[in-house]
């Protein structure tokens, strides 16, 4: 952990995990075990990922996805931007009722897909 320079009450710090610690393929693995749920830490005013490396030993276990991108846009009929979504969280207190208008209104909204992020 270093201070940096000029800032009051500011750090950098730097993490290394073994390889042993993450699913070989998995990004998913990889990006919930570096980051999880740290962003949502109270004690933490600001927190940011400035940088990260990963090893190419690790980077050529992943297989890549199933498809391309191009399947996506296919499905949803969209092309020539970036694709919008956003996660709901059902568990935070939403009946059904309302996950489902939650939804609707992201939908209509201009998003092009939501994802619910419970097990």
């Amino acid at each position: 952990i270093e201070p940096v320079a000029g800032e009051e009450n500011q750090y950098i710090c730097y993490v290394a995990y073994p390889l042993d610690l993450f699913e070989e393929g998995s990004v998913t693995n990889m990006f919930t075990s570096i980051v999880g749920n740290v962003f949502g830490f109270k004690a933490l005013r600001a927190l940011r990922l400035e940088d990260l490396r990963i090893p190419v030993a690790y980077i050529k276990t992943f297989q890549g996805p199933p498809h391309g991108i191009q399947v996506e846009r296919d499905k949803l009929n969209k092309y020539g931007r970036p694709l919008l979504g956003c996660t709901i969280k059902p568990k935070l207190g939403l009946s059904a009722k309302n996950y489902g208008r939650a939804c609707y209104e992201c939908l209509r909204g201009g998003l092009d897909f939501t994802k619910d992020d419970e097990n």
